[in-house]
């Protein structure tokens, strides 16, 4: 008989890896009561993929994370052994951070944070059903027994759900690296009324780091500057570690081309799809036939081990083949492989379920967040953790929910996607999904998300404090660049001679010498001294606002006619058969959707201009129905 926890919680979280952490985490810090249950206490934020946090779009994620109040930039900082900047020559829309993290350290960390946490009780156990009762979550029942209650719950299952491991013609019911799946919670959801499909995501062998041949590879180390995710603690400059980069060749692509009737991926022995932005080594090799080889890196993945993650070398081929495909690569002709790679497959729940704020709206007080809404990367998982930990929280309190918008936050590009376009795939956060790249930089995270940390209660004020100083030292600093003259000298046109930029021939601001392309803010600092210059990376957000503000106000614009749209609420209850002239299409998708605002609709696949207009039309003449009864009623 099931045994009823005494004490009741506002949130309860199901899940311990990135975004459960990040869930519970936020939802505590807010003042939660919060119960985060864990498949196994140890494998707390575990790592089973490439140890690395950032990248394009992805960093950026993290970034936002650490504005809203989130750990894992504290955790990638923590645990770094390498950080470099990417997209460098691209531009600053683009720039992003990317860390190699000693794993061990990183989940340690996470493991702590937790641990310590006032407001956060955890607990080791299994979930098997979801309590709901006349369309509300309730709570959760567990294989050990216990009934815990809740005003809230966070799924945040990563690919444990119905997880199943293929390894050639091998599979078996498995998490993440041998770790144990949680197979009946997936009919629990179901029962609920949620919708639920297969995915499939894909890793690579590891290898002793002691078998491999590294002389003849370039290394990659780190920067020689500073560099940190957190805005709150100080950049690091990490020394002594490297990733190495090796390729494939057309033996490798031999070898695969020989296998394929052993591989469980091309013999449809699986029901998901995998990766599009992240495919197997199989994948390239017959979508890519043209291409002799494909770029690898071996990377370290702990401090404490020999073992060596093989970057873009997904595969889930027999463990012999993949032995061979190894030995053909250049420094890896002797390469032990510690544990082979596998393809994992399981349940997601249909993102299109959720509202923007990640509660389904099926189920009242139900949240979802990370992989179980069909995404891939411990960034992407991270993000909507921390979303759906502060909604949760929120709702738990009968306060109305955070929404970021497309032109806040790239989690707000993120959610919107996956709720109104869905995905049959895992979702990877890249920059070409965020049409407004140039206002959602990493540079200027802090100005656009930690007033909302600040609001909820992330964001205390000690931190608060450090952010008003550093945009007033940025802000202090602009406006004096705009006030101060700079003169034609002799040293400052050698120096920008040097840089190859024309001569000053007349006194101009400082800020439109900055303006000049290849002209850093050094070098203006340098003839046009600062009483209080900017720091490290405040540097860099007073470059780019004052190098691209003609671009920036231009991008502002086109999002405040957008923001028209967003305001235009949909009723909860629009009779979308009522709207004549809609394509039948596109009056089902709303109706299944249910956007919540104007916008949103537009957003939604099949939804044309000219539906968007007759929904326009229509609620302005619901507008006025309702003002002329108001009046008539008022009389």
């Amino acid at each position: 008989m099931a045994a009823v926890c005494d004490k009741k919680y506002d949130v309860i979280v199901v899940g311990g890896g990135h975004a459960g952490c990040e869930a519970a985490l936020a939802a505590a810090r807010m003042g939660a009561a919060v119960l985060q249950l864990n498949l196994y206490l140890d494998n707390t934020a575990l790592m089973p993929c490439n140890p690395s946090i950032g990248g394009p779009a992805k960093g950026h994620l993290v970034r936002e994370g650490s504005a809203l109040g989130g750990e894992q930039a504290e955790a990638a900082d923590s645990s770094a052994m390498l950080v470099r900047w990417l997209n460098t020559s691209k531009g600053p829309a683009v720039r992003a951070l990317r860390a190699q993290c000693d794993l061990r350290d990183y989940a340690a960390h996470y493991t702590l944070a937790v641990e310590t946490q006032k407001n956060l009780d955890i607990h080791q156990d299994v979930v098997t059903d979801l309590w709901t009762e006349k369309g509300r979550i309730r709570g959760v029942r567990t294989k050990y027994g216990l009934v815990y209650e809740g005003k809230t719950v966070v799924l945040a299952t990563g690919t444990y759900l119905g997880g199943k491991v293929y390894i050639g013609e091998d599979s078996f019911a498995s998490g993440p690296l041998g770790q144990v799946p949680a197979e009946e919670l997936s009919r629990s959801i179901r029962e609920a009324g949620l919708e639920t499909a297969r995915t499939r995501t894909d890793t690579t062998p590891r290898l002793h780091m002691d078998t491999l041949d590294l002389s003849s590879l370039t290394a990659q180390g780190s920067a020689a500057e500073p560099l940190a995710f957190s805005l709150w603690g100080k950049g690091k400059i990490h020394e002594g570690y490297f990733c190495h980069l090796t390729r494939s060749n057309p033996r490798t692509h031999g070898i695969i081309r020989e296998n394929l009737h052993r591989s469980p991926l091309y013999m449809g022995w699986m029901e998901g799809s995998g990766p599009r932005y992240c495919p197997s080594i199989e994948d390239k090799v017959i979508k890519f036939p043209e291409k002799e080889s494909h770029l690898i890196f071996l990377e370290p993945v702990s401090r404490g081990n020999r073992e060596v993650y093989v970057q873009n070398f997904s595969t889930s081929l027999p463990y012999d083949v993949q032995l061979a495909m190894v030995h053909s690569l250049p420094g890896c002709a002797s390469a032990h492989i510690t544990r082979p790679g596998y393809a994992i497959e399981y349940d997601y729940v249909i993102p299109t379920q959720l509202h923007p704020y990640l509660e389904t709206k099926r189920v009242e007080g139900l949240f979802c967040a990370g992989q179980i809404n069909g995404t891939s990367g411990y960034e992407e998982a991270a993000a909507q953790g921390l979303l759906a930990g502060i909604n949760a929280a929120l709702k738990s309190r009968g306060e109305e929910p955070v929404v970021l918008s497309r032109s806040e936050a790239y989690l707000g590009v993120l959610v919107d996607d996956l709720v109104t376009k869905g995905t049959k795939e895992p979702y990877r956060m890249l920059t070409s999904r965020c049409e407004h790249r140039l206002l959602l930089r990493h540079d200027n995270a802090d100005r656009r998300l930690s007033p909302i940390g600040r609001k909820i209660g992330l964001i205390g004020d000690e931190r608060w404090n450090v952010l008003l100083a550093r945009w007033k030292r940025i802000d202090t600093e602009a406006e004096r660049l705009e006030k101060t003259k700079v003169s034609p000298s002799e040293g400052l046109n050698a120096a920008l001679a040097a840089l190859g930029s024309a001569p000053l021939s007349e006194t101009v601001s400082a800020a439109d010498l900055l303006r000049r392309p290849r002209v850093p803010y050094s070098l203006v600092e340098r003839f046009s001294p600062s009483p209080e210059p900017p720091r490290g990376e405040e540097v860099q957000a007073l470059e780019v606002e004052i190098k691209y503000e003609g671009y920036i106000e231009r991008q502002h614009r086109q999002v405040a006619r957008l923001s028209r749209m967003e305001e235009v609420r949909l009723p909860s209850g629009l009779d979308y058969s009522s709207i004549s002239g809609l394509l039948a299409e596109s009056r089902q998708k709303l109706e299944a959707l249910r956007p919540l605002t104007l916008g949103q609709a537009g957003r939604i696949s099949g939804v044309t201009p000219t539906d968007i207009h007759l929904l326009s039309v229509y609620l302005n003449s619901l507008s006025r129905r309702e003002a002329d009864d108001e009046e008539y009623q008022a009389q």
